[in-house]
C-alpha cells in the first residue's frame, strides 16, 4: 500500500502568553485496508498478513503545552500522554509479526500505555512561489520501557508545487519507527498529480 490512512485530530487550547498556550487533545490514527508482507518461500513470493480494516487503532489523549513562534510552525510538548492500540483479531496476525502484533498480548485485543509521553511538531510554509512543504514529526514514548529504542518516530513529508489553477504536484514521503511493528526502519515514497478545484460562496473585498 502507499497511501491509507485515516487520522483524526481535536485539540483544545488556551493561551498562557503571545507563543505558548495550555492545551489538551485526542488524535486517532488508522487504516481501512489489509496490508501484507511478503516473502520468499522455496522461490515462491507468499504474502502474509500484518494489518487489517481498523487493526491496529491507535487512540491518544494528549495534555501539555504547545509553542507557536510564527504561523507556519508549532510544536505540542506532552510530558502525559496515555495511549490504547486496539487490535481486533490479533491472532491473524501472528504468523507475520509474532506474538505480540503492535504490542498487543496474546489473548487480548488492546494495549494501553498509560505512562507515556509525545512530541508532535509540524511545519506548513510557503518555500517559494506556487511551493508549499507541509512537514509532520511525532514522537510517543512509553516511561515504563523507556530505552532509546522503543521510542517511536514518524516522519511525514509533502512538498506540493501548483503547476496552474486546477493542476498541481505532490513528492511525498514517510519515514516510521516502531518496534511493535518491524525493528527497521519503514518508508514510503510517492508522486501525484491532483486536480484542484476551489467552491466559494463569498466575494472577496476589493482593495
Amino acid at each position: 500500500k502507499t497511501q491509507d490512512r485515516l487520522y483524526l485530530d481535536t485539540k483544545y487550547g488556551r493561551a498562557i502568553s503571545s507563543q505558548w498556550s495550555l492545551f489538551a487533545s485526542l488524535n486517532v490514527l488508522s487504516q481501512f485496508a489489509n496490508g501484507y508482507q511478503y516473502v520468499e518461500d522455496g522461490g515462491v513470493e507468499r504474502a502474509e498478513l500484518v494489518s487489517g480494516a481498523l487493526a491496529p487503532t491507535f487512540i491518544t489523549a494528549a495534555y501539555g503545552f504547545e509553542y507557536r513562534p510564527n504561523t507556519w510552525f508549532h510544536i505540542r510538548l506532552s510530558p502525559f500522554a496515555p495511549r490504547v492500540t486496539l487490535v481486533s483479531r490479533a491472532d491473524r496476525f501472528r504468523p507475520a509479526l509474532g506474538d505480540t502484533p503492535y504490542g498487543v498480548r496474546p489473548g487480548r485485543s488492546a494495549r494501553w500505555e498509560v505512562l507515556a509521553a509525545q512530541v508532535l511538531a509540524e511545519v506548513d510554509k510557503d518555500i517559494a512561489t506556487n511551493v508549499n512543504l507541509k512537514a509532520r514529526y511525532l514522537l510517543f514514548a512509553n516511561y515504563e520501557t523507556l530505552a532509546l529504542r522503543t521510542i517511536d518516530h514518524r516522519l511525514d513529508l509533502a512538498l506540493t508545487a501548483k503547476v496552474n489553477r486546477y493542476l498541481n504536484v505532490a513528492l511525498t514521503g514517510i519515514a516510521l519507527y516502531d518496534r511493535d511493528q518491524d525493528e527497521k526502519i519503514q518508508y514510503s515514497q510517492g508522486l501525484t498529480l491532483g486536480l484542484l478545484y476551489t467552491l466559494q460562496n463569498f466575494e472577496d473585498e476589493k482593495k
